[in-house]
């Protein structure tokens, strides 16, 4: 079920669960005959061969974040762990926000991360609207047993009589109708003689229950929506709470993941599947509801709502943006597959809310790619450094590693010429203490190449340096026998200036300068970092391969080239991350 990716190694409570249900032989009597059913049809094939099945549910109504990703490599993750399946099921079940568009989207972002939802077995990918026919039919047997139906009060009626967390709701005047009249209304809906709202099928369970989800929650409501895969079929639509046990069971699902949010819902779940099994509908083992933490990471917002408000309101530049926490956006951005599995097995599986440090992703990029991604050098801040010594029409090739921790990658070869490019900051005509590299007399060495002397530099009118002059040692190239007879304390990048490649680079920080940008619900669009981007047009290594994945340039970072905006004539360069975390020491 897993591409490259390696399975979650920390144990955590959920496989204690999973542990104890193979060691007890819970789920040994589990049948499946090949595709999702009712117990009937189910039990007319083998035995499973899935020791277990879990699944990734997301609802098409937007493109997948981080928070996702966490449960994506977690539900896939098991199952690869314990010899299962996990089902890629689209929750579609609320038209008027849907699309095809997220559904491609969302596929892309599963097998992007390495997780696919296929075995020799079969393959298994759903959507909640392949059951509407199976609900429906759910539903009226729940009417015929006396354990749904139709309310004809509003829902500002509904929500009045609900009562609240001190006191009990009260039952609708439609609670006890005779069953035939539910009956009756509920195909009148389905065949669209009724407005949306006008009234909506409930189950009939406890209205003076402590849990509120269980005072008689709706489970089908009237939309006149057109539907991205039934069209204009159905005007009644189930909603999740409701839809998402007849789902797992329909898919013979045995652990059923969710995030916190969903620990009250349990006892529906739980409810309606029992209801269900009594009517026939399904057996034993029945699926099982489990909560973990959501990721919730500083400075960094999840809701579909919030981020579809900054694409709407243009503060990023799209779902793709690598501002944005989506898989679109971080995979633009420059993070690998590899680096967001990482990220997610080392944040935990608990049932405590926490919050995670977003230098924590950046590290495991680090970590991924400082073996393997080949180094080159980029220049942001260019100023001219002039080999005074150095007759115009010379120069010496150097040398250095493609990747200092891979031999086989060979080398990188670059001239040494009379005129190089510097970082800015490279030089300073009086240096504060401590500072070891180029200033008037001092010695230091050109990375690769020569120690040079610096002999003094040149200003504009305005008093600014727009050129440094140094001398350089021949005797002290790298990677000959003179190299060590003079030691200096400074080493700087540098590219020639007739060589050099532009390029833009796009060099990016956190979108929001507040840790927790969604705890003020109506403000968070305030605590935009007016800083998240910066545009700077620099200098390549001449033979800079950007065509082999990520870089990493010496002193500055990991990039990656663009791959929307980036062409053959103007590369576009994305900082995916620094080399050390500058998160902690520049947060507010």
């Amino acid at each position: 079920m897993t591409a490259s990716a390696n399975p979650i190694v920390p144990t955590h409570f959920l496989k204690h669960i999973i542990e104890t249900d193979l060691s007890s032989q819970r789920l040994a009597t589990k049948h499946w005959a090949g595709r999702p059913g009712f117990a009937a049809a189910q039990l007319t094939g083998p035995l499973d061969s899935a020791r277990i099945r879990t699944r990734f549910p997301p609802e098409p109504n937007g493109f997948l974040h981080i928070g996702h990703a966490k449960s994506i490599c977690l539900n896939f993750g098991l199952a690869h762990e314990f010899g299962g399946v996990c089902h890629l099921r689209f929750d579609d079940t609320n038209p008027e926000k849907e699309d095809q568009l997220y559904v491609d989207g969302i596929i892309d972002a599963v097998n992007w991360l390495g997780f696919n939802w296929q075995d020799t077995q079969g393959t298994y990918m759903y959507f909640a609207s392949d059951y509407f026919d199976n609900m429906f039919t759910c539903a009226v047997a729940m009417i015929q047993s006396g354990d749904a139906y139709v309310d004809e009060q509003s829902p500002t009626q509904m929500r009045e009589m609900r009562g609240t967390l001190t006191e009990p709701g009260k039952n609708s005047p439609w609670r006890d109708r005779p069953i035939s009249e539910s009956l009756a209304q509920f195909h009148a809906m389905r065949e669209g003689l009724y407005p949306d709202g006008a009234m909506a099928l409930r189950a009939k369970v406890d209205m003076a229950s402590p849990n509120m989800n269980m005072r008689d929650p709706v489970m089908y409501r009237i939309r006149h929506a057109t539907h991205h895969r039934t069209g204009d079929k159905w005007s009644i639509y189930p909603l999740y709470t409701w839809a998402h046990p007849v789902e797992d069971a329909l898919e013979g699902i045995t652990h059923s993941i969710c995030t916190l949010e969903f620990e009250d819902q349990r006892p529906f779940y739980e409810w309606t599947l029992q209801k269900l099994t009594n009517l026939g509908f399904f057996s034993e083992p029945l699926p099982k509801q489990y909560e973990f933490a959501r990721l919730n990471i500083s400075y960094v917002i999840t809701s579909k709502r919030k981020l579809l408000q900054l694409v709407v309101e243009n503060h990023v530049k799209g779902w793709d943006d690598p501002r944005m926490p989506t898989i679109a956006g971080l995979r633009r951005r420059g993070y690998t597959p590899g680096a967001v599995r990482l990220f997610c097995e080392r944040t935990g599986v608990s049932k405590s809310n926490s919050r995670i440090d977003y230098s924590l992703l950046d590290q495991a990029l680090r970590e991924e790619q400082d073996p393997v991604a080949n180094r080159s050098v980029a220049i942001l801040q260019p100023l001219k450094l002039v080999i005074t010594n150095l007759p115009t029409d010379e120069s010496v090739m150097c040398h250095a590693p493609a990747n200092p921790h891979d031999p086989t990658a060979g080398q990188r070869n670059f001239p040494f010429t009379r005129e190089l490019l510097i970082e800015q900051d490279d030089f300073a005509e009086v240096p504060p203490p401590k500072y070891f590299r180029l200033s008037p007399g001092s010695l230091v060495r050109l990375k690769y190449a020569f120690v040079v002397k610096c002999t003094g530099c040149v200003k504009d009118d305005q008093g600014q340096v727009i050129e440094v002059h140094a001398e350089y040692l021949p005797e002290t190239r790298s990677g000959t026998a003179g190299s060590n007879t003079v030691k200096v304390k400074g080493n700087i990048t540098w590219v020639s200036a007739q060589h050099a490649v532009p390029a833009q680079f796009n060099l990016y920080d956190r979108l929001f300068t507040d840790p927790f940008p969604d705890q003020a619900d109506a403000q968070f669009v305030e605590a935009l970092n007016p800083n998240s981007i910066e545009v700077v047009q620099g200098w390549l290594e001449p033979g800079t391969p950007l065509d082999q994945g990520l870089l990493q340039f010496e002193r500055l970072g990991y990039f990656v080239v663009d791959c929307v905006e980036s062409t053959a004539e103007k590369p576009i360069l994305n900082r995916v991350t620094t080399l050390k975390d500058t998160w902690a020491s520049s947060a507010p």
